[in-house]
């Protein structure tokens, strides 16, 4: 598709906008089967963003925070989520001056346990619909985007960073795992106090996804790239005082997963849930950073922004 076609589709000027943002661009992208997409998606590059050095494309999941069957409504989140420098995905954007993907996945309301923002199982086992293998679809919009940034004159590194909060992080995770030789870097945060496990068991119980990789050659076809895995750089942090926990919930985790949870990594998600997945990740050797932020809630606010940043400046090289 030509450039001037793609942006026939939707350009809003980030001057026009209602959100509070720096200036740059942010384009919609309607969704393509064809090209291996089912639903649209935003790609925001900031102003400044150089056409001299090669970028990389930073993807934040959508998190809308709410079930509903009209698809317009995971739009608007979304366009916020790629705009507003409150989302942690635009103000890496904005400091890094690399471009951003926001995926425009929808959250059903009479389908409320597919939890497709946090990349459950659910969502996963989804056969011969448009849910069908959403992270391959996120791929593929990666892709398409990466193309559309070639013939704007940008040249963009072949992995890309990663980054989700809540919901989102899990969905960051949880890719990380199925897909890491493509992630330059991920960060993550507000994850429940748990973390996929890059193990197929623990203490002789079996776990499947989206507790462990006991599974993974049967769900994604492929086996578990553990080596791949433990080299991608990742950072991973909650807040001290976080008490959102969505274990106990059934659109997250169902009867038996939610009880595998409590007996081999803590009922109380922090700090007993929290530090058994930190441990677990250290004794796997995988090339991970940890982080609890004192005094903080359910929240990611400039000082943890920041420390994104600097993690992914410190993976640039």
């Amino acid at each position: 598709m030509k450039r001037t076609s793609w942006l026939i589709i939707t350009l809003l000027s980030l001057q026009s906008c209602l959100f509070e943002s720096e200036k740059g661009e942010i384009f919609l992208a309607e969704a393509s089967p064809s090209k291996g997409f089912n639903y649209p998606y935003f790609l925001y590059i900031p102003e400044g963003a150089s056409l001299e050095k090669e970028l990389i494309l930073i993807v934040e999941p959508n998190n809308s925070g709410f079930v509903d069957d009209n698809l317009d409504k995971h739009i608007e989140k979304a366009k916020r989520i790629a705009t507003l420098d409150f989302y942690s995905g635009n103000y890496v954007a904005q400091k890094l001056k690399y471009p951003l993907l926001v995926p425009i996945f929808p959250r059903s309301e009479s389908e409320w346990k597919i939890y497709t923002h946090a990349l459950d199982r659910d969502v996963m086992l989804q056969k011969d619909n448009p849910l069908e293998r959403i992270d391959l679809q996120l791929l593929a919009m990666v892709k398409d985007a990466k193309n559309q940034l070639a013939h704007s004159g940008y040249t963009t590194h072949d992995k890309f960073f990663m980054i989700g909060f809540s919901a989102s992080g899990i969905f960051t995770n949880r890719f990380t795992l199925i897909h890491p030789d493509k992630i330059h870097a991920s960060a993550a945060g507000g994850v429940n106090g748990l973390l996929m496990l890059p193990t197929d068991e623990l203490n002789g119980k079996p776990l499947h996804y989206p507790l462990g990789t006991g599974d993974f050659q049967n769900l994604f076809g492929i086996p578990f790239d553990s080596i791949s895995f433990r080299k991608t750089p990742q950072f991973y942090f909650m807040g001290e005082l976080d008490e959102n926990d969505a274990i106990p919930y059934e659109d997250g985790y169902d009867l038996n997963e939610r009880n595998l949870v409590f007996e081999l990594l803590g009922k109380k998600m922090q700090p007993t849930r929290w530090n058994s997945c930190i441990d677990i990740y250290k004794k796997k050797n995988v090339n991970a950073r940890f982080k609890t932020y004192e005094g903080i809630g359910h929240e990611h606010p400039t000082e943890i922004k920041n420390d994104i940043v600097e993690f992914f400046k410190l993976n640039l090289k």
